[in-house]
């Protein structure tokens, strides 16, 4: 069988650092999907395959297949039986269709369904359907079903090369498993699989989608050693993982490196290069690598490569450099199309360059190259942005004389112009107007001009948009809500903003925690806590569980007016759900506590909050509260907890007690929490005890005063003056 072999010690040597990563690089690149790597010469195989599968979707047995996994959730014996009986007569290419129809919708159905055919007597899934189910789970972060797959083709002998494998590193990387997708090539080993360049290739992309481009370039060196030659999908990975960390410098010596090791760079190759150095406005080295491609490569600049540049360049705002492009694609006589012009025009509208842009968009008709939707759309948006709303309203009449019509996007950007100038009620004129200028608003225009009236204070016109919202079938989103009812709740109108969510809700639109909090907090801060408690509970009834922030809002709240029972019992009440607390709700219960004198209750109260989440720092907390308070006798009363640890954090709140005491006037109070740090092994402040031992001589305390030096002196922390 080709590309099987007995042994594979070439594998050993790309397999020689087995650290490839450590935890943390797989963590961090948990995010990154896998960038899947397609294979020239595979795809160019399967071409005809997947015409053949678009064919055999359109087949009833097909059709009948799928319908009957759609009604998975409510089978019956007579159904499966039916499914079973489908099954059977469905050829290989047919099973491929309805397992691309399920992974459509979700990849796990479709492996659901692979796994309960495999499943069935007599029949016996064919080489291409592992295949396929291995692609389809490459694209997805489901690595565990991919690696079954691998592992089941492995016990029933079924045929697999690199491309397999491939597949399965690709799921790997996908779900952040980096680690585990360079182990592959370990399960390639032992089942006896020489690699070839297309996993390779895959492999270096997987690390340089990971951030790991040092070890990409490591992998490409053992590749020459195994004999598998890096080809131009490989220098093109590592050259996009040296951009990526701007090592230019790098990236643009692999391209001579590419010529010398007779590995021709394509235009790719180059792309890539141009393209970091046009984010970072470098037209000079763009021009030289030009160069370079020309003379080098044998590759010569064409339409491609000109708007590959224009775009980029006006992408990143360097509107003047993108222009400078076009004329020389254009006195090459490439052919700039409006989609060309429009970035170049875009580009100079968000640097507030509007002369320019119009100069543009003129010559482009004068040009005959007529400028569409899109160029006036930005010329509109750019206009607004610098406050010129009149010449925004001339450009759009422009529109219509050069008979473009303007889209949902040009009026949406006219409104948005006019709300931030303080003309939100001209702006929902011209929305409700908008059915006599045939044209459709969206969800968006309505939030612009939500939003606006909300900026102006028009709280109320900013509810009726909302609600005219609601009857034209849009939703606005949990965010827009929140900002509206806290603003509702800013001005003093809690229940108002009850009532607003309350009719959100009521229409179908989606309320979360944040939403409710918002509100409670505002009753909050109104002294209503009997309305906050009663939504804290609809909450809760809601299924909608009350979270850690929305708890710390009515403890609090509680807790000012000396509610402190109710606050008790409410902390109590959010542990027993299993809820942890946070630096912010010790913080809160600590400051309300102290404030009421009620020491004794905060400690139980800490002792269970610590059961569920603990924090070291937490008794250190409390003493400091209370000697901002001027409570020092409690204070001093904790001492104990506190110099259990004897840490560092522990010193320093023993200082702001000493420091309290001395400001009072109880020096001697201060020189016996320095005592029971030194019998803690704990060093208080030299300069500190200097102070209480000077104040302690004014107060003719002969019994202690000096006995500090002499402690430092005795640990040899202090010469003793001869």
């Amino acid at each position: 069988m080709p590309g099987r072999i007995t042994k594979c010690p070439s594998l050993l040597l790309l397999l020689q650092p087995r650290r490839l990563c450590t935890t943390t690089a797989a963590s961090s690149s948990s995010a990154a999907a896998a960038g899947e790597l397609d294979l020239a010469s595979a795809a160019a195989k399967e071409r005809p395959l997947d015409d053949d599968l678009a064919e055999e979707s359109r087949s009833r047995l097909v059709r009948d297949t799928c319908k009957l996994l759609e009604l998975r959730g409510s089978w019956t014996p007579k159904l499966e039986a039916q499914l079973r009986h489908l099954l059977r007569v469905l050829s290989p290419p047919q099973v491929r269709a309805v397992l691309r129809a399920r992974a459509q919708a979700d990849a796990r159905a479709a492996f659901e369904f692979f796994r309960w055919a495999d499943r069935q007597w007599r029949y016996r899934h064919a080489p291409e359907v592992f295949d396929e189910m291995l692609s389809l789970l490459s694209r997805t972060r489901l690595h565990d079903p991919a690696r079954r797959v691998v592992r089941l083709m492995i016990r029933r002998r079924v045929r697999r090369g690199p491309r397999q494998f491939a597949h399965l590193m690709l799921s790997y990387s996908r779900a952040g498993k980096l680690r585990s997708a360079m182990r592959v090539l370990q399960l390639m080993q032992k089942d006896g699989c020489a690699p070839d360049i297309s996993i390779c290739n895959v492999a270096v992309n997987v690390l340089v989608v990971a951030g790991r481009v040092d070890k990409a370039l490591e992998f490409a060196d053992r590749m020459r050693r195994v004999e598998v030659e890096p080809d131009v999908v490989t220098y093109n990975c590592l050259i996009k993982g040296l951009c990526g960390a701007r090592r230019v410098v790098e990236a643009t010596e692999m391209i001579g490196a590419m010529l010398q090791n007779g590995c021709p760079p394509d235009k790719i190759t180059y792309y890539t290069v141009m393209g970091f150095l046009c984010k970072e406005k470098r037209v000079a080295e763009v021009r030289g690598l030009l160069e370079k491609m020309r003379n080098d490569a044998g590759l010569f600049p064409d339409q491609v490569t000109y708007n590959m540049l224009i775009h980029v360049l006006a992408k990143h705002g360097h509107a003047d450099e993108a222009l400078e492009f076009l004329r020389e694609s254009e006195e090459k006589r490439f052919r700039v199309d409006e989609v060309g012009y429009s970035a170049v025009v875009h580009s100079f509208c968000l640097n507030g360059r509007m002369a320019e842009a119009k100069e543009i968009v003129g010559e482009m008709i004068s040009k005959g190259c007529h400028p569409d939707v899109v160029t006036y759309s930005a010329v509109v948006d750019g206009f607004c942005r610098i406050g010129e709303i009149d010449q925004a309203r001339k450009m759009m009449k422009h529109m219509y004389k050069n008979g473009c019509k303007p889209n949902i996007v040009t009026h949406t950007a006219l409104l948005n112009g006019l709300c931030k100038a303080g003309k939100t009620s001209e702006a929902w004129e011209l929305l409700n107007n908008s059915a006599e200028e045939w044209w459709t608003p969206s969800d968006i225009t309505y939030s612009v001009v939500m939003h606006g009236f909300r900026r102006e204070g028009k709280l109320k016109e900013s509810c009726d948009v909302v609600a005219q919202m609601l009857q034209k079938g849009f939703f606005p989103t949990t965010v827009e809500i929140n900002l509206l009812i806290h603003a509702l709740c800013k001005e003093g109108k809690s229940a108002e903003a009850k009532d607003f969510m309350e009719q959100c809700q009521s229409k179908g639109c989606t309320i979360n925690v944040v939403n409710f909090t918002t509100v409670i907090h505002g009753f909050s801060r109104q002294g209503d806590l009997e309305s906050a408690l009663s939504l804290l509970d609809d909450l809760y009834l809601s299924n909608r569980h009350p979270d850690v922030v929305t708890y710390t809002v009515v403890v609090n709240a509680l807790g000012k007016k000396d509610r402190l029972k109710e606050s008790t019992a409410l902390v109590e009440k959010m542990l027993n759900r299993g809820i942890v607390p946070t630096l912010v709700t010790y913080r809160t219960v600590i400051h309300r506590y102290c404030e009421k004198g009620a020491v004794e209750e905060l400690l139980i109260l800490l002792d269970k909050m610590l059961l569920r989440q603990e924090l070291k720092s937490v008794y250190n907390q409390v003493i400091e509260k209370l000697c901002a308070l001027g409570k020092l006798d409690e204070a001093y009363s904790l001492l104990t907890k506190v110099l259990r640890t004897a840490s560092q954090r522990d010193a320093q709140t023993c200082h702001i007690l000493m420091e309290s005491f001395l400001n009072r006037g109880l020096a001697i109070q201060s020189y016996n929490v320095a005592c029971r740090m030194f019998r803690r092994n704990l060093i208080p402040d030299i300069k500190l005890c200097q102070k209480v031992d000077d104040q302690l001589t004014l107060e003719k305390q002969e019994t202690a005063a000096g006995k500090l030096i002499v402690k430092f002196v005795e640990r040899g922390l202090l010469k003793q003056e001869k």
